[in-house]
């Protein structure tokens, strides 16, 4: 075990480097923005994957703390002064509200069950999308509004490494946070929670916390993705976003944290590819149909997602192996 995570840990290391070094060997503009929205929508999947994969939250709302952090970065960049610092105290202040509105939330709801929560987490996005849309003085409704960004991120490269840094750091934030002793608890919350409840854990307590965590770090995903765009209106809030996260986490692999990661990279190059070929080739004007088809062929054939399945099919392996040795020994 010590070995094979010694490993994973110095090819992670390798491939980090390597996204690292791309924009300076390559002066593919279009790839540069691309892995940028890859990079900030497997920030947005990890979020989502301590929800559904570890603590078994199916959530329809994930979008609205998604878009509290886009619009608190854009409106305190536009009204304010496009700096880095006022940029960094948005980041925090949306990780605020985001963490605030998710503990309430998460107070309230989580004692609702299955889908019982998932809809009314539906409907408490529904509200902030609507008030998004009245609140015109602020959000500028459906039209949005643009902004300028920091200086420091003229440079699409800039803010590419900058993107590529905030994965890194969620990334082991979260695998320290899932490994931890609660986190071991967040996956007996999932596998059952009675029995949880039964050993003395509060799994209310539990699953708040881990609401909480996730609404954080899908806040950061918003500022994000904000700032990569100048310019927010309340796409940032729609159902969309969440069903991209919750793809995102299938298709990759629930539970896995790097799942999330992948499927990101699988939808966001699916997205860009059936749309170029639209250009190219009548058949694919309708290219979401061929979209949807990816996914089913993506769930046949990874039923547990891609890692999941591949981790499942080397612990087969691995077992069968150690069985095969033991009975040689025997012998």
């Amino acid at each position: 075990m010590k070995r094979t995570f010694q490993w994973n840990n110095v090819l992670l290391g390798i491939i980090v480097v390597a996204l690292a070094i791309f924009p300076f060997i390559s002066d593919s503009r279009t790839w540069t923005i691309l892995l940028t929205q890859i990079f900030i929508f497997s920030i947005l999947g990890m979020s989502y994957d301590i929800l559904l994969g570890y603590t078994g939250i199916v959530s329809f709302g994930h979008a609205m703390f998604f878009g509290m952090g886009a619009y608190t970065t854009a409106v305190m960049l536009k009204n304010i002064e496009p700096t880095m610092g006022v940029f960094l105290l948005s980041i925090g202040a949306g990780m605020v509200i985001a963490g605030t509105i998710s503990f309430f939330i998460g107070l309230l709801t989580l004692r609702l069950k299955t889908h019982f929560f998932a809809m009314f987490t539906l409907a408490v996005s529904g509200l902030f999308l609507v008030l998004a849309e009245k609140w015109r003085t602020v959000t500028h409704g459906n039209d949005g509004f643009t902004f300028k960004a920091p200086e420091f991120f003229k440079d699409r490269i800039m803010f590419y490494c900058a993107a590529l840094f905030c994965l890194v750091l969620v990334y082991f934030f979260l695998r320290r946070f899932v490994n931890s002793p609660f986190g071991r608890i967040l996956v007996a919350v999932r596998e059952n929670e009675q029995r949880t409840l039964s050993l003395g854990f509060n799994t209310l307590h539990y699953k708040v916390i881990a609401s909480v965590v996730a609404g954080v770090v899908a806040s950061l995903a918003g500022s994000l993705y904000a700032v990569s765009l100048r310019f927010v209106n309340t796409s940032v809030l729609s159902l969309d976003i969440t069903l991209d996260a919750l793809l995102m986490t299938i298709i990759g692999g629930v539970g896995t944290l790097i799942g999330p990661i992948l499927g990101a990279g699988i939808i966001e190059l699916s997205q860009h590819y059936l749309s170029g070929l639209a250009k190219e080739y009548p058949i694919f004007e309708r290219w979401i149909i061929f979209f949807g088809i990816t996914f089913i062929l993506a769930v046949i054939f990874f039923p547990k997602g891609v890692v999941g399945t591949l981790r499942e099919k080397l612990w087969k392996r691995r077992t069968k192996t150690t069985k095969e040795n033991a009975k040689k020994e025997g012998l």
